[in-house]
């Protein structure tokens, strides 16, 4: 039985180089962008920037549109992970009522959280930049009241949700950035 279709050597080779290039397009395009953010934007740290975008399979071969929905993609994993990761922390019997009360807060917050990513994940593709700005600037005020929460009370308290946190703030500030790039063009 003969296969299905058969390539020839150079049209193997044709085809590899061709997925080569156009990998090497999208990294290029991630690095040029994540200097560009890091380089505009204070909150946006460089490798941190390329390190998500990267992990995005989809990102090596994206325009700058399409690394703006990975942006609000990895946001709303990283909204979701987070959220179940407090109600893991809150299974646990032993915490310190403060640290608790902290807790049930940041999930409140991130549970409100979920909706304005979707709505910003509908901005973002309907091109309501403005919209999606106002739905992820909330993300990232939720992020930062999380963490204040922790630091405004007891004194020692750390918060087991500072690197979290983080990320969804610097994850907001790359989707926020990116649509300044798509409406600036600069």
């Amino acid at each position: 039985m003969k296969p299905f279709f058969l390539l020839s050597h150079p049209t193997i080779i044709t085809i590899t180089i061709l997925i080569i290039i156009q990998a090497t397009k999208g990294e290029n395009l991630i690095t040029t962008t994540c200097k560009t953010l890091s380089k505009n934007d204070p909150n946006i740290n460089y490798t941190f920037c390329t390190t998500s975008l990267q992990a995005a399979a989809a990102s090596r071969c994206a325009t700058l549109q399409g690394l703006g929905t990975i942006s609000v993609r990895l946001l709303s994993h990283n909204i979701t992970d987070t959220r179940r990761h407090i109600t893991q922390l809150l299974k646990n019997k032993k915490l310190d009522s403060y640290v608790r009360q902290c807790l049930s807060d940041c999930f409140e917050l991130y549970s409100d959280s979920i909706p304005s990513v979707e709505k910003a994940m509908k901005y973002y593709n309907n091109k309501r930049f403005d919209d999606a700005n106002v739905a992820i600037s909330s993300i990232m005020d939720a992020s930062t009241t999380c963490e204040d929460g922790f630091k405004e009370g007891r004194t020692g308290v750390d918060s087991p949700l500072s690197e979290r946190n983080d990320d969804v703030f610097q994850l907001s500030a790359v989707a926020l950035s990116v649509m300044r790039l798509l409406q600036t063009g600069s």
